[in-house]
């Protein structure tokens, strides 16, 4: 049973001050409307994976600030007294919708879309950040490194590396929503049922007098778990001819045939090569290799291009970090708000930097699927009451390139986000982490393989239906100069 914690005051300072500004003023209870979108797919991908949102439904559940929150900020002479009076009952009384985690998703479409008061919207927004941001980067690494394991087995190995607690137990989480096997961090097992594996140091070895007694002692002690780590002397003079000892004493007299050994140290490719004959002429044909040390995406699948005879790779910093990319900058924007006759009314944001551009107005998002081949080929953003009719050609925009349109025809459309709180209650019941780690990997089978490249993976289509650019295009006319 995961913890549940009270984070209410795991925000930026500037939320509260805007609140208390927003209680003092006419705004207090505008209905507003929050897009969080990411601009730019970390590594260079071709997609991110969302993640975390089951973090967000238990902050938002356990939203309120206690009587030593209040002091605190009473402490701070700068609010009103009857803004924090205000605060002795504060809930999130808004709506939310967001995509499943597990979704492939891209830049600069909605992944989570808010609905409520002014003040509360606009509190809440340094935690969704804060989850959505961290384990959406964790699961984009994750699955990068899957897929260039071309279905070996990855294990999540970084706690000890992790930026913190929270880090590794939700980063392990991430990583096994976007595909990884299993993870070392036991409270990751035990508060989110991620399979928590493990069996020996460098340490256990050097414990005992010499490496065989090492080695057949735990094969001894955990018959159906044997994984020996070979490197910690010399690893095809000793390690790999002490394992298959320990392995033919202790384990085949049992019956046991299925062992492994362990590789963190040297060229991989080299030594796997030569542990898997020693391994096969010994007639231990079902025994795993595993390797670790330092590997990324890039490493494992070179491994694999040299022939590695490797079964299942253990990844730590660069995964639990994602090292080489190590910020998923999503944001939190105002898309819209509603007048005193609940009229929407589309808001947007202009900067000197045209990437920070938004796309205003309450909206919808649909993925379409070529009926043909069954593949996701483009995301629409539309206005919240629009309804795609498939069965239609439909015409899209290209935000970026206002004079690129296309002609959809022949597809399936499918509506994006779901409802997760209505009116402050939810709605949305989180499905296991194993479901959640299944749906990934069919949404994932269900784009092109040119969208999932390394490196210069074809952009995916994210566009605007003719409605939602119009209404852009006069926001944008109407931007004083």
């Amino acid at each position: 049973m995961k913890n549940q914690t009270n984070y209410t005051m795991l925000c930026d300072f500037y939320e509260l001050t805007m609140a208390n500004g927003y209680f003092r003023s006419p705004v207090k209870d505008t209905i507003s409307y929050f897009d969080v979108f990411f601009r730019d797919v970390p590594d260079k991908g071709g997609f991110a994976i969302a993640a975390g949102l089951e973090q967000v439904i238990d902050y938002i559940k356990e939203l309120k600030f206690t009587d030593e929150d209040i002091a605190y900020l009473r402490s701070k002479n700068c609010f009103d007294e009857a803004f924090l009076e205000y605060l002795k009952n504060f809930k999130f009384t808004g709506d939310i919708w967001a995509v499943p985690e597990g979704t492939p998703v891209f830049p600069r479409e909605p992944i989570m879309i808010v609905r409520a008061p002014a003040m509360e919207a606009q509190f809440i927004e340094t935690f969704v950040l804060l989850s959505l941001n961290h384990q959406s980067m964790i699961a984009t690494k994750s699955n990068r490194i899957v897929r260039a394991a071309e279905g070996r087995a990855v294990a999540e190995f970084g706690s000890r590396r992790a930026q913190g607690p929270g880090g590794a137990i939700l980063g392990a989480r991430a990583a096994y929503i976007a595909g990884c096997a299993a993870t070392a961090c036991v409270q990751a097992d035990r508060d989110y049922e991620v399979p928590a594996i493990g069996t020996m140091a460098h340490s256990w070895i050097q414990m005992f007098p010499d490496e065989y007694t090492a080695f057949k002692t735990y094969c001894e002690m955990y018959p159906n778990n044997a994984t020996l780590l070979v490197d910690t002397y010399n690893v095809l003079k000793s390690g790999v001819p002490n394992a298959i000892k320990a392995f033919q004493e202790v384990l085949l007299p049992k019956g046991i045939t299925k062992c492994g050994i362990r590789l963190d140290s040297g060229d991989l490719t080299y030594l796997s090569k030569k542990a898997r004959k020693m391994l096969d002429d010994a007639g231990l044909t079902e025994c795993t290799i595993c390797a670790s040390n330092s590997l990324d995406e890039y490493i494992i699948r070179d491994l694999l291009h040299q022939g590695a005879q490797l079964d299942v790779f253990g990844v730590g910093e660069r995964l639990i970090t994602s090292k080489s990319s190590p910020v998923f900058g999503g944001v939190y924007k105002l898309a819209a708000v509603e007048d005193t006759d609940g009229n929407i009314i589309p808001k947007i944001k202009v900067s000197e930097n045209p990437e920070k551009l938004t796309n205003p107005h309450f909206k919808k998002v649909y993925r379409l699927y070529d009926n043909e081949s069954g593949k996701a080929f483009a995301d629409v953003l539309c206005v919240h009451d629009e309804v795609i009719d498939d069965s239609k050609d439909l015409e899209l925009f290209d935000p970026a390139n206002p004079w690129k349109r296309k002609v959809c025809y022949n597809f399936t459309a499918r509506v994006l986000l779901e409802p997760i709180f209505v009116n402050g209650e939810q709605v949305y019941q989180s499905p296991s982490i194993h479901d959640m780690k299944k749906y990934c990997a069919e949404q994932v089978d269900l784009l092109w393989d040119e969208v999932k490249r390394f490196e210069n993976p074809h952009k995916y289509y994210v566009d605007l239906s003719p409605k939602l650019y119009t209404i852009k295009n006069q926001l944008l006319e109407n931007v004083p100069h």
